[in-house]
């Protein structure tokens, strides 16, 4: 069986689950999940409320059995098809190559924040994408760890880098940076020189903490102009013939 009718059997199985579980569980609507495929890969939106009944089907289901949790990470939409490393055409003179900071644009707050789940079947040989969507002012999902052991340090990571919260994790703590960080560093607002900055100071003959004094500002790899070199079906200029030497 190849890829493509696995990941038909895939889905087929999906639609008829989903349907027998707005048939068991009260206030599960089927309808609410919708599903996409692109490049060979299928992906399961769920909405955060049904995502824990989701997750026990997918991993219990004979026809579906997504055995193992591969992982689960965060993304933050807020700045989402925007870029302050596009350089297409700036105004650059010299070596100068800073692009000074806008104002942020409005935040999406019902959809700012996703988790994003990669599950795969052993069994059936198939993977699976599951994410779900969170607002900015309640970041808050139940955990699978009950489903998946090994999602434990998985939800630690996006709690610690992103703030999502994960109800129900059993030692929801900082994974990666230092005891008393402030703020959660992939999230689009923090700033890429860090809250606070550190220095030794001799007369305390100690390390001590203190506000970062940089001002904040993008440093882009290069500048792209346009060049007509690339441009279809352009061609160098033939050299012109050199004069015959007079007889």
């Amino acid at each position: 069986m190849n890829p493509e009718e696995r990941l038909d059997e895939l889905e087929e199985a999906l639609e008829e689950q989903l349907e027998d579980l707005e048939e068991k569980l009260d206030g599960f609507e089927a309808d609410q999940c919708s599903r996409s495929r692109e490049q060979g890969e299928l992906t399961l939106v769920v909405p955060r409320e049904q995502l824990l009944s989701v997750m026990r089907m997918l991993r219990t289901n004979k026809n579906i059995g997504m055995e193992v949790c591969v992982d689960v990470c965060g993304v933050d939409y807020s700045t989402y098809g925007e870029s302050e490393w596009i350089t297409s055409g700036a105004a650059n003179s010299g070596f100068g190559r800073g692009v000074e900071r806008d104002e942020r644009p409005e935040l999406d707050p019902a959809n700012r924040f996703a988790v994003v789940y990669h599950l795969l079947s052993m069994t059936h040989n198939t993977r699976l994408r599951v994410k779900t969507f969170l607002d900015a002012s309640y970041p808050v999902v139940d955990s699978v760890t009950d489903v998946w052991a090994g999602a434990n340090w998985f939800e630690r990571e996006a709690f610690d880098l992103f703030g999502i919260m994960f109800d129900g994790h059993p030692d929801l703590r900082r994974i990666l940076t230092d005891y008393g960080f402030i703020g959660h560093p992939f999230r689009k607002d923090f700033p890429l020189s860090g809250q606070v900055e550190m220095r030794y100071d001799a007369e305390q003959g100690r390390v001590i903490y203190e506000p970062v004094s940089i001002e904040p500002r993008t440093l882009v790899p290069r500048v792209i102009r346009d060049d007509l070199r690339y441009e279809k079906g352009w061609k160098p200029e033939e050299p012109a013939p050199e004069a015959e030497e007079a007889e």
